[in-house]
């Protein structure tokens, strides 16, 4: 059964332009040219430190593929990772796995 990764980060004051511009210019084209289905990123509307982004599986096993080929690369763990402390706080990050109900537009 597919689900979502409803993602909820912190981002460090003063850093969601760069933290936008990482995830935009980098990590999500990255993570999609891996195989990820990017549903959505957002900005929260009126604070400044609340990302939010969903990814979509087919199955806990298509997740499992997925974030090896992503988070056990040469280009993730040299060129993304380590920039990653200097814009977020990765201690407040809140991953939340949810499934669409029958009336979702996100089947």
């Amino acid at each position: 059964m597919a689900f979502y990764e409803l993602r909820q980060y912190k981002v460090l004051p003063g850093q969601m332009a760069a933290w936008l511009a990482l995830m935009e210019g980098e990590i999500i084209p990255f993570q999609v040219s891996k195989g990820m289905v990017i549903n959505g990123s957002f900005r929260h509307e009126t604070d400044e430190s609340i990302y939010f982004w969903i990814r979509r599986f087919e199955s806990e096993e298509h997740r499992e593929k997925l974030y090896k080929a992503v988070y056990e690369s040469d280009f993730w763990k040299e060129s993304i990772s380590p920039k990653i402390p200097a814009l977020l706080d990765r201690s407040a990050m809140v991953v939340q796995r949810i499934v669409a109900t029958s009336l979702s537009a996100m089947q």
